[in-house]
Order: structure tokens, then sequence, then C-alpha cells
């Protein structure tokens, strides 16, 4: 089958991982960007960065619990 106009890139078939980034940029705009106030954008770096190693250093791993047979792609 070719490609048709407007036909996008293939995507995984599990992409349960972006929940993950959904929630960290959810809390990043919430706790940085949406009451900010920034004189410069080197200021709105640093209060980014200044967020992102303060969560890197609070984080905890995922414990994956499933232990049954893989699951099946289609």
């Amino acid at each position: 089958m070719s490609k048709t106009r407007g036909q996008g890139p293939w995507t995984l078939p599990h992409a349960s991982w972006l929940n993950e980034v959904e929630l960290f940029l959810s809390t990043l705009a919430r706790r940085v960007l949406k009451h900010g106030v920034f004189s410069s954008r080197d200021d709105l770096i640093d209060k980014l960065d200044a967020y992102v190693i303060g969560h890197n250093e609070t984080a905890k791993p995922y414990r994956w619990t499933y232990d049954g047979t893989p699951l099946k792609t289609t």
C-alpha cells in the first residue's frame, strides 16, 4: 500500500512512556511557568534548569511489578 498525502509516520504500538512525559511537563508548567515572573530569557532558563535538577535529585525509579506474559504487539 502506498502512502497517501497526509498520512503520518509510523508510531509505536505502546506509548505509555508518554504518560510520564505529560505528567512531568504538566508539573513543570504549574510550578514554574504558570505564575512565574522572568526578568529575561536567561532567568527563565535558570529557573527551568533549577526545577529539572531538583526533580532529578528527588525522583524515584519506577518499579515494574508485572510478571506475567509479555504483551503481544500487532
